[in-house]
């Protein structure tokens, strides 16, 4: 049987090695499908016709080519004008399709910004994580984890005397508010007070953001004032300038002293990347306004590269400056060669429609101190990552050891089933990819309640039952629980002819309920249930894999108690308020927000403590109270 299957499968590879050859010549983009029609790579090439064809030909190939080539049942093209405009398709469609055998960024990372909203009249300055391209929007940062920014946006907003409050109470205003009496507040919010000044002032403040030379100025602006009020004895005054002078000279020294050689003030990004034996580092060096923000680094299996390494991580590159156009610097500097450096600035300049000014360079003399840095950088993070077994390789290729996969398992699904007394049962999905949190795929299900109260059981059955259906389905299932748990999962699986193995992850405590012993064996002792091993694998003998597995049921304890807590709230609290007759909406939404004790205790209140507590009317009132007591009566 296997032998009729390999010649089968043979006779359709030469069938699309002979498809792949009518490609056209073009720059473009391939997708390739499995037998369910889905898109599991997504790959770019100057030349369709001999990359396409190169997977189908009898060529050496990577063992994770091979693994790919043995999925591929179809494939589709588009092409594009241009080789890096194929870089910017290519970064689209992997976002869309998300293919299981493409290398997916991950990157949480924020830095905070102080944005200015050109748009209103009197502009504050707003502290953001995450900020958009919009028109009239300036933005100062990123500024560097423990800079003390959001204090210093305080002390700026205050030594300016700029409005702190939002838009609403700005325009609600129909007198000035305490800050205006204290002196730190110019109340734009009232016409009698608008005037230039506040612009003039807006200006000053967003020049202390603008480096150390703006800064400068700024600061003599605040200590010349302080000199006026104290000539003219207004000491209380002077002495708060005082006080937010020296905050703002320790933030300037302490965020813009740093030297960084040649940079001039400029924003720039210095990228560099080590290959290794079995992975690659990336390291990014952040400068921002001539100081030395902090860096990023990614890393990556070198199995995991289908196309040439610079390739690889130029294709990286793109998909993280699309993630954080607001970041985009004047200037990269990178290690590629200069047709790589070329293809990245192109590609970037069409992935923001050449809205922004920036320069892609090669690493010269002039910056080779920086390129070298970096690159150490990258060098000495994965040797440390490696040595303490720190990288989330190490544990996948374990688990694929255990499991006897032939290909590293990258995306993980692990499952929780949250009920308490046979009520408002719910599961939760928890997604992982190439050990990280894909935290787009979480699901959450609702489950039935059934006549025999908890039946962990068939509640999995019911939840593995339905995700089966979604297609796109996982290398891996892990489960929360024991043996049992994992059999059932099996079985739902083996009836839908679905190889897939599972899982299930337990404490040694929760081991001795069952047939498994766990004599001297730690009570918090974390196990992965395999089956076909007679003796669950010990998690701490492999701190990555232990990191990801527990880190995921752990996900998935929280996740699916939070829709659980939020339904059964739902099924208690809110079920007897909407059954009172004679109450609109609008009252029971009242009465919900201040419901804090359960419908015994509310009964047990006369109308008085009702209307008090809920603030409500005494013929309101009257209509809970007799609500209550006349259920009491029936």
């Amino acid at each position: 049987m296997d032998t009729v299957k390999k010649t089968l499968r043979q006779k359709q590879v030469l069938e699309l090695l002979d498809q792949a050859k009518t490609l056209p010549k073009n720059p473009g983009c391939y997708l390739m499908k499995n037998k369910d029609d889905e898109i599991i790579y997504v790959g770019k090439a100057k030349n369709l016709k001999n990359r396409v064809s190169s997977y189908f030909n009898t060529s050496a190939k990577s063992p994770k080519t091979q693994i790919l080539v043995g999925h591929i049942c179809k494939f589709d093209f588009i092409l594009t004008e241009s080789d890096p405009e194929s870089y910017v398709l290519e970064n689209n469609l992997i976002k869309k399709h998300r293919p299981k055998y493409n290398i997916r960024l991950k990157d949480d990372k924020s830095y905070p910004y102080i944005q200015v909203n050109t748009n209103d009249s009197f502009p504050a300055l707003e502290y953001v994580r995450r900020p958009k391209k919009k028109k009239g929007f300036e933005l100062y940062g990123p500024y560097p984890t423990g800079s003390n920014i959001g204090e210093t946006l305080k002390v700026l907003t205050k030594a300016f005397l700029l409005r702190d409050c939002s838009k609403h109470e700005f325009n609600s205003r129909v007198t000035p508010c305490i800050l205006f009496q204290m002196k730190q507040c110019q109340a734009p919010c009232m016409p009698e007070y608008q005037t230039n000044k506040y612009q003039e002032n807006l200006n000053l403040a967003s020049d202390f953001l603008k480096g150390k030379k703006r800064a400068k100025k700024a600061l003599n602006f605040l200590k010349d004032k302080m000199q006026t009020f104290a000539e003219e004895e207004a000491f209380e005054q002077a002495a708060m300038l005082r006080d937010y002078i020296i905050h703002l000279e320790k933030f300037t020294a302490e965020s813009y002293d740093q030297s960084v050689e040649f940079m001039d003030e400029k924003n720039v990004d210095i990228i560099s990347f080590y290959q290794g034996e079995k992975e690659v580092d990336i390291s990014l060096y952040m400068i921002r306004r001539g100081a030395l923000l902090g860096h990023r680094n990614f890393h990556f299996q070198l199995q995991d590269f289908i196309e040439s390494t610079q390739e690889e991580i130029l294709q990286i590159l793109v998909q993280y400056y699309s993630n954080n156009n607001e970041i985009f610097p004047e200037r990269i500097i990178t290690s590629f060669d200069k047709e790589h450096a070329d293809s990245l600035k192109e590609a970037l300049h069409l992935l923001n429609e050449g809205t922004l000014k920036f320069s892609v360079e090669t690493g010269s003399k002039k910056y080779k101190n920086l390129i070298d840095s970096t690159f150490e950088h990258a060098k000495e993070t994965q040797r440390v990552r490696i040595k303490n077994e720190d990288s989330v390789f190490i544990g996948l290729n374990r688990l694929k050891s255990l499991l006897s996969l032939k290909d590293r398992p990258r995306t993980l699904e692990c499952y929780d089933i949250a009920i308490w007394q046979g009520k408002s049962p719910t599961a939760a999905q928890i997604v992982y990819h190439d050990g990280v949190a894909d935290k787009k795929s979480y699901k959450h299900y609702h489950m039935q309640e059934r006549p025999e109260g908890n039946n962990d059981f068939a509640m999995m059955q019911e939840v593995f039952s339905r995700r089966v259906k979604h297609g796109n389905l996982p290398d891996v299932f892990i489960v929360d629980g024991g043996i049992a748990q994992v059999n059932c999962v099996k079985k739902v699986l083996d009836e839908m002819d679905i190889e897939i193995p599972v899982v299930g992850i337990a404490k040694a405590r929760d081991l001795t309920r069952g047939n498994l012993k766990a004599k001297d064996i730690s009570k918090s002792e974390e196990r992965l249930i395999i089956q076909g091993r007679s003796n669950p694998y010990i998690l701490n003998k492999c701190p990555s894999l232990f990191k990801i597995v527990v880190s995921m049921r752990d996900e998935a304890h929280r996740f699916s108690r939070r829709l659980h807590h939020k339904t059964e709230k739902k099924r208690i609290i809110k079920t007897w308020v909407s059954d009172i007759k004679g109450l609109n909406d609008k009252i029971k939404k009242q009465i919900l927000q201040s419901l804090t004790m359960s419908k015994d205790e509310v009964a047990k209140m006369n109308i008085k403590e009702i209307c008090d507590f809920f603030g409500l009317e005494i013929r309101h009132a009257r209509i809970v109270y007799e609500f209550l007591h006349a259920e009491k009566k029936s």
